[in-house]
């Protein structure tokens, strides 16, 4: 587990190439195409390394635009749209062989106080009296994503990864860094948006009896997440998604997540291909 957490260390951490573009890489395993979550994460951490210090980003919105190949590193070019009194935007383009893979925009804002509100935590058993979610069967599947799991997950009710009963399009998993993470702010953000892309669209295929590896062509369309409050990746977090539609090969989920006290720390949104083969 310590090595997978630091991998995905190690992948955040680019390389800058020139003020304002960078350059990640990829785990040296076999995937068949760079998994959506890294690269959603790698470009937040290219527009960070741009936003004014004292700035963390409160949103991102990005489109998925090909699939990113596994064999060769991806360029992250920044364009600093704005830098306001108390906000910064950046946009992020991905490139893979002379071509747009992804593109970001996020936001930063300086603290400031204000008006606060949330939505209330689900009841759900805690995470110590559920068991990892993966069967063995599905470890293996996952190689094929991602090699090493530098996450925990423990869902409330298990998945599967393959052709399932059909129910509703509501489910809650807690998760957290398979080890202590130490660092900045932004690096826990980082990590939970890697970790964001990994559940959300499997979500719209619950009530179709489906999975990720069932006979189905997936991949994420878009992803749109806003960071609410302070939080830790190595913390439990509970991620509660439902899926409210689906049409046209097309499946819209939605996530709130959570600190196990309650305090909700962000919200995610994601549309994705989900057509049947």
């Amino acid at each position: 587990m310590a090595g997978a957490v630091a991998e995905l260390i190690r992948l955040l951490d680019l390389e800058k190439v020139e003020e304002n573009i960078f350059r990640g890489f990829n785990p040296d395993d076999r995937s068949l195409r760079v998994f959506g979550g890294q690269v959603l994460a790698q470009a937040l951490v290219a527009a960070t390394r741009t936003a004014p210090p004292d700035r963390l980003c409160h949103s991102l919105h990005a489109y998925f635009l090909r699939a990113g190949d596994p064999a060769a590193p991806i360029l992250y070019e920044v364009d600093r749209s704005r830098d306001g009194g108390s906000f910064s935007v950046r946009r992020v383009v991905a490139i893979q062989h002379g071509e747009q893979i992804f593109v970001l925009s996020s936001s930063f804002q300086k603290p400031e106080g204000g008006f606060e509100h949330q939505a209330v935590m689900p009841q759900v058993p805690p995470p110590e009296s559920l068991a990892d979610g993966l069967s063995e069967g599905d470890a293996t599947l996952l190689k094929g994503l991602w090699r090493s799991r530098p996450f925990e997950f423990r869902p409330v009710l298990p998945r599967g990864l393959g052709d399932r009963p059909a129910r509703p399009a509501l489910d809650h998993i807690w998760f957290r860094a398979a080890e202590p993470l130490e660092g900045s702010p932004t690096l826990h953000q980082a990590f939970l948006a890697f970790a964001s892309d990994m559940s959300l669209l499997d979500t719209a295929l619950l009530p179709h009896g489906k999975g990720l590896f069932s006979n189905v062509q997936v991949a994420s369309l878009d992803h749109a997440m806003w960071f609410h409050r302070p939080f830790r990746a190595d913390d439990w977090l509970l991620y509660s998604q439902d899926s409210p539609a689906a049409f046209g090969a097309r499946g819209f989920s939605r996530g709130l997540i959570f600190t196990r006290d309650g305090t909700l720390i962000a919200s995610v949104a994601q549309e994705g291909l989900i057509r049947p083969r």
